[in-house]
């Protein structure tokens, strides 16, 4: 949304500073004589006989925020993904991305970085410039961004969940992030994943690589530590939680399309696909597969996944 700011009022003009006059005449009289940095006559009329030339201002660098008809979301994502409108590999950036394909939103997807949001966080969104306009709007963080699908969908809307909705989402956001954290960051048979998707890309630097690979574990480690309450981490108690969040999540859904029966999909139903689907995903070569080995023993979240990977993407299994 465009925000409105009010012109700036005019300056008042300021006055010259008078020059006393001795200085003026002095001045005036050194003017008529020739000086150190006169130049000579012969090479001022050289120098005139060589026209101005004005080259145009140069390009905006191919990563800078251009005017658009639609939309862009800036997510975690390659750069040969995002071109093609892939989905992203993070799940916080798929999760908005897959619900704004939900509600029939058109948006272009950039690559970008945390450093590059203005909350610090991936996604956000810049809307479209109006017409005639040469600046791009305000951005949109990503706890805005379900309004904006919402005001700007063109299929029906998803119904109000209410206080259904909150025991189901914090499974999604403590036992199976949680799970998801660890695996990713934490088991060492994945360090090579975690390195071509959020390290590598940064920088070819082994020092810097090395200092962001021990300051995302730390974030990630910390992270779970709050979450369970506990002095270290299990692994084997965050899996057995995956495994009956899981069991909660494909009892809800059961023989249903769509989460808390439906008739469309909603919100609830992206975010467990941001994580069922890069679970699944097979193009991210899990090393450890732990995620995948207990979500498959509930085919019903997998037969979701499907269903969302089709209707938004048309891909299939």
């Amino acid at each position: 949304m465009a925000s409105t700011a009010e012109a700036p009022k005019a300056r008042p003009r300021a006055q010259q500073p008078r020059v006393p006059e001795s200085t003026a005449s002095s001045s005036a009289s050194a003017s008529s004589s020739p000086g150190w940095f006169t130049i000579p006559a012969p090479l001022a009329r050289l120098f005139r006989t060589f026209p101005l030339l004005t080259y145009p201002p140069n390009e905006l660098p191919a990563r800078s925020p251009d005017v658009s008809d639609l939309p862009t979301l800036y997510v975690f994502a390659s750069d040969p993904d995002a071109l093609a409108g892939l989905p992203s590999f993070n799940p916080s950036c798929l999760k908005w991305q897959t619900f704004l394909r939900l509600a029939g939103v058109d948006f272009c997807l950039r690559p970008s970085n945390n450093h590059a949001s203005p909350t610090g966080a991936l996604p956000f969104l810049l809307p479209p410039s109006p017409p005639g306009s040469i600046r791009p709007q305000s951005p949109i963080p990503s706890h805005k961004l379900e309004q904006y699908a919402l005001d700007n969908a063109k299929n029906p809307a998803p119904p109000e969940l209410g206080s259904r909705l909150e025991a189901y989402q914090s499974l999604l956001d403590y036992r199976v992030r949680n799970a998801w954290l660890y695996t990713l960051y934490l088991s060492p048979a994945n360090a090579r994943l975690l390195a071509r998707l959020y390290i590598t890309p940064t920088t070819s630097s082994r020092p810097v690589q090395a200092t962001i690979a021990h300051q995302l574990r730390h974030a990630a480690e910390l992270e779970i530590l709050r979450s369970t309450g506990r002095d270290a981490i299990d692994a084997a108690a965050l899996y057995k939680g995956l495994g009956q969040a899981f069991g909660a999540l494909d009892a809800l859904l059961g023989d249903g399309t769509w989460f808390f029966t439906s008739q469309v999909p909603t919100l609830f139903d992206a975010t467990v696909f941001s994580y069922t689907h890069l679970i699944l995903h097979d193009d991210l070569a899990w090393e450890n597969q732990q995620l995948g080995a207990i979500l498959k023993n509930y085919p019903r979240l997998v037969d979701h996944r499907d269903r969302i990977l089709q209707r938004c993407w048309g891909l299939a299994r």
